[in-house]
């Protein structure tokens, strides 16, 4: 039974795949370019050197924090759209710790209380949407989006307010951090190990805690059916809230890697759209915490990857998002073409 279900898979992922490259070709013949040609030359700026492994693994970390959050959420059948709000959040509490780390004798120390914050800022910012939802009854999604608005306005006034450079605010940032509150890095700065090892701890966790414990079972009896958990002795609403923090809290995480490993300071584009791609990235895995840590490296491959397009072949990058695209519909068709049942109640495994 379970090489029959290991052919399965594997027949499902095949046809995806070729239904993915089918649609990609289609756009690049519109495009007047050879489709082998545009994939070798994406293939090789994502994989072509170990420099540019690099770059595909620093965007492969925030993207599977993300997803290691969501995991949770959509477990027990919630869209967490505000993922990326609470990234950002994150980010801002984090550079809030590290705008003062000099007054601290110990590096180490401020960059660990940033992590904190960090994760705490998510957190809250998430529980704010759980609270829309469980005591206001407003769906998560717009919840969500909302708070994405007003954490995308707060993160602007501060950069050209109060965090502004000195005599001049731009959309470079905020000044740079000193040296010694950077987080160290291998790969001439491409990489975090601490990046790495975060997100190897949160991947382990999160798939011992949801296969494991009674967590994972209550949540997932709440996407089920929460009325009958309730009367079962157990409150939902504060399991989803858990759930929310547990979440925005790991989304937290990523905006102080991105600020404190990658920029080193705070910009406006500090998400990078790591929350809104980590949901595509959750629902494309099925639930599933370690097929999504291999999405997640797919769909970085492929953002760094078509940076190569522009400079070789003149074409848009923007051909990543396409090809991104056409991955969740022919899966969505895939599956429910074999009889699927595809929604965010869907089971979770390992």
């Amino acid at each position: 039974m379970k090489i029959k279900g290991w052919v399965k898979t594997t027949g499902q992922i095949a046809l995806i795949g070729g239904v993915t490259f089918l649609v990609g070709a289609f756009f690049l013949l519109i495009a007047g370019v050879s489709p082998l040609a545009a994939f070798g030359h994406m293939l090789k700026g994502a994989l072509g050197s170990p420099g540019k492994i690099g770059y595909v693994v620093q965007a492969w970390i925030p993207l599977a924090i993300c997803a290691c959050g969501l995991i949770y959420t959509f477990r027990s059948g919630l869209l967490n759209i505000g993922v990326e709000g609470q990234m950002i959040w994150g980010a801002l509490c984090s550079t809030a710790i590290l705008r003062q780390g000099t007054n601290l004798d110990l590096p180490i120390l401020a960059i660990s209380l940033a992590f904190f914050a960090a994760a705490a800022g998510g957190a809250l910012w998430a529980l704010l949407a759980g609270m829309l939802k469980t005591k206001g009854g407003v769906n998560e999604i717009f919840g969500g989006l909302g708070l994405n608005f007003v954490a995308q306005a707060a993160i602007l006034w501060l950069i050209f307010g109060p965090w502004k450079r000195p005599g001049i605010a731009s959309m470079s940032g905020t000044e740079m951090f000193p040296v010694e509150l950077w987080l160290p890095t291998v790969m001439s700065g491409r990489i975090s190990p601490v990046g790495i090892i975060l997100t190897a701890v949160l991947f382990t966790s999160t798939a011992l805690l949801l296969a494991r414990t009674n967590l994972g079972l209550y949540l997932k009896a709440i996407s089920s059916n929460d009325r009958a958990v309730f009367l079962m002795g157990l409150k939902p609403a504060r399991h989803i809230l858990l759930a929310m923090a547990v979440s925005g809290g790991c989304a937290g995480l990523a905006g102080a890697v991105q600020v404190s490993g990658v920029y080193h300071c705070l910009i406006p584009s500090i998400s990078g759209n790591y929350g809104y791609l980590a949901l595509l990235v959750v629902m494309l895995a099925n639930h599933r915490i370690g097929a999504a840590m291999l999405i997640a490296f797919f769909f970085a491959g492929l953002n760094v990857g078509s940076i190569q397009l522009p400079l070789i072949m003149h074409l848009d990058s923007s051909l990543s998002g396409v090809l991104q695209g056409a991955l969740v519909l022919s899966a969505l068709a895939v599956y429910s073409r074999r009889g699927k049942k595809w929604n965010r109640n869907s089971a979770w495994t390992v």
